[in-house]
């Protein structure tokens, strides 16, 4: 089935390998859910109508059901941002390339239960490039929806990003001792250069010939659009 040519659309991964694996809500029907506890708990407040949760940032092109997603409603995801300035100023950032063929993203993933926003990029950080910062100074910003392509009206993306920044290190040093490999479910992890977003998109163009995964591209756009000393 083609998502984007239906209004109601939930891919069968979700329903198998999503429960299965503890990623998707074995609840079929949204209107069985405890909506007050979930909206109590979300980061963005969003209605329901009918028993059924509204994105409140709708519409997606997919009006019922959760498309890729396994979460109805809000799902909060944390993002790490990794900043390096070399020797003449320019800023680094860590990137990796996604498996699922979405393009380039901050390392990041899912909030587990219990978990806060920050400890959840920090792990996810070592998951995906192996670098671990977890004695780093990391500064955790306000959450934002992000439009990101798995998404529905009824199952969506709440993103937190944290910050961490490094310092600036000579090329070989930040090699050395921050090496990145791509690792769980990224295909490769890089220091892309990215003083800016456009500089961010140009060089993945003509470096890997990649692009940015597109609910990405607004927050890196607002963050990278910066002082670099800012960030």
């Amino acid at each position: 089935m083609n998502a984007s040519k239906t209004t109601t659309y939930t891919h069968p991964d979700v329903l198998t390998v999503g429960v299965r694996d503890g990623w998707a809500d074995p609840v079929t029907d949204p209107r069985r859910i405890d909506w007050p506890a979930r909206q109590a708990a979300a980061l963005i407040p969003f209605t329901v109508a009918a028993g059924r949760p509204v994105n409140p940032f709708a519409p997606t092109g997919i009006e019922h059901g959760r498309n890729e997603l396994g979460h109805w409603g809000e799902a909060v995801a944390a993002d790490a941002l990794v900043v390096t300035l070399d020797p003449d100023g320019c800023r680094w950032i860590v990137m990796v390339e996604r498996e699922d063929g979405h393009g380039w993203a901050l390392p990041g993933g899912m909030v587990e239960p219990g978990e806060s926003p920050g400890a959840a990029a920090v792990r996810e950080l070592a998951e995906e490039t192996t670098l671990d910062l977890s004695w780093a100074d990391w500064h955790t910003t306000t959450p934002r929806y992000v439009p990101d392509p798995r998404a529905s009206d009824e199952a969506w993306i709440v993103s937190v990003l944290s910050r961490c920044y490094l310092g600036t290190y000579h090329r070989d040093d930040r090699a050395e001792l921050f090496a990145v490999a791509g690792a769980d479910d990224a295909a490769r992890a890089a220091w892309v250069h990215a003083d800016r977003y456009d500089a961010l998109t140009s060089y993945l163009a003509s470096v890997y010939r990649g692009t940015v995964f597109a609910a990405h591209r607004a927050l890196l756009a607002d963050v990278l659009n910066t002082d670099p000393s800012e960030v």
